[in-house]
């Protein structure tokens, strides 16, 4: 829905309702955390792989081009902490909107139909975001939103459990979901990848063998479950594998992802005023270390595109590692000003979230019909990517200050 009033993004605990009606002030760190996601997602019209494509000489933008595609399979590229940064995200801001329905006076299955409405809602937005461009409605759920939203309405209900249980509630999570895939039978020597849409170059230089084999493409339980589970909707065709590998049952550990956001929320209820830099910093370095550790024992691999309880480990690593710097940035150093940029973005994710998926187009189109591409290609035909999504990314900003300016904002 549209509010022309922003949300109370304050920490609280959250087993009563708190007395005092003064909402506390934002936390920036968190705004512009939010902020940078979203602008590293709208980021994708600036188009570096074709721009690298055109300077095949130049190392700055293979890498550009790197940090702006997800990788293959295993790894993590800049582009791959989008998701998990919005889903880490999420889960910080669910202390904050408990505490200030609270604080209103919402009664708890108030709060949990509301809660359900809103995964419905989330899922609902995906489904039609990834069905634009096909002739029915595309039912699928790897998209972020629908991940989020599988998972919103469990996190709901572990964030009212006592802090211990939290952390139960993440281990159960993602030990239970590893063994799953363990126990689903791995690939054998003679497997038919050509029939699962995998190449023998992908095989060769991506694939597992050994224990790790259970996380291969396309050959996973999670695939398996995706084939009978898709194929119950009306589809133009016989669902067998999403190219990318990306699988519905993905929302299990991306849970363990939000919990480990609402777990640094409540730090920082726990801790305020005070910044808990030191929890974020170790909680950053244990967990990456942990999904390491998973990685290179051959145990599981730290694969995105799977959502391996090792990527949850890792990526949640990289979350945590992202608010500490904005935290130590905005809010122990005064930095503030520097963030607003980025705060006008993270205020309004979701519009932000719409914009780049549904008038992309329509502003690209616009540019290159008002102002020519004789105008565009001035630096250069293979710049001209840049130079247009350089404008249509000032675009995407200006409506979002507007709104911004307005206190238009849009919630789920």
């Amino acid at each position: 829905m549209v509010t022309s009033q922003a949300s109370n993004p304050s920490v609280d605990a959250l087993s009563a309702p708190e007395k005092s009606s003064a909402p506390p002030p934002r936390n920036v760190a968190v705004d512009a955390f939010r902020g940078l996601v979203m602008v590293l997602m709208m980021g994708e019209v600036m188009r570096f792989a074709d721009i690298a494509r055109a300077f095949p000489g130049s190392s700055f933008w293979r890498i550009l081009a790197y940090n702006q595609t997800h990788v293959e399979w295993a790894g993590m590229s800049l582009h791959d902490t989008i998701q998990p940064g919005f889903t880490f995200l999420a889960g910080a801001a669910l202390p904050y909107s408990i505490k200030s329905r609270q604080r209103k006076g919402e009664s708890f299955a108030y709060m949990l139909f509301h809660t359900m409405w809103r995964s419905v809602l989330l899922v609902a937005l995906g489904i039609f975001l990834r069905s634009t461009d096909s002739p029915i409605t595309y039912y699928t759920f790897e998209d972020t939103l629908s991940q989020i939203g599988l998972g919103y309405t469990f996190a709901f209900l572990i964030a009212f459990l006592k802090p211990r249980w939290q952390w139960i509630w993440l281990g159960v999570i993602l030990f239970g979901y590893w063994l799953a895939w363990a126990l689903y039978p791995a690939p054998g020597a003679n497997y038919d990848w050509a029939a699962v849409g995998v190449s023998q170059e992908f095989v060769q230089k991506y694939q597992y063998h050994g224990f790790a084999a259970h996380w291969n493409k396309h050959s996973n339980f999670g695939n398996a479950f995706d084939v009978w589970f898709l194929n119950l909707f009306p589809r133009t065709s016989r669902f067998a594998f999403n190219v990318g590998g990306y699988l519905t049952l993905s929302f299990i550990p991306t849970l363990g992802t939000m919990l480990l956001g609402l777990i640094a929320g409540r730090w920082l209820h726990e801790n305020a005023p005070k910044i808990p830099l030191r929890k974020f910093a170790i909680a950053a370095v244990a967990l990456m270390a942990a999904g390491l550790l998973l990685h290179f024992t051959g145990i599981c691999p730290i694969v995105k595109r799977i959502w391996t309880p090792a990527w949850t480990l890792w990526s949640g690593g990289v979350c945590f590692a992202f608010l500490a710097a904005f935290s130590w940035v905005i809010d122990v150093r005064g930095y503030r000003k520097i963030a607003f940029p980025l705060m006008v973005v993270g205020t309004n994710s979701i519009a932000a979230y719409l914009i780049a998926h549904l008038w992309e187009e329509f502003i690209l189109n616009s540019f290159k019909i008002h102002l020519g591409m004789r105008f565009l290609n001035m630096l250069g035909a293979g710049l001209e990517p840049l130079f247009l999504g350089m404008l249509t990314m000032m675009a995407y900003w200006v409506i979002l200050w507007w709104m911004f300016k307005k206190r238009i904002f849009i919630r789920i």
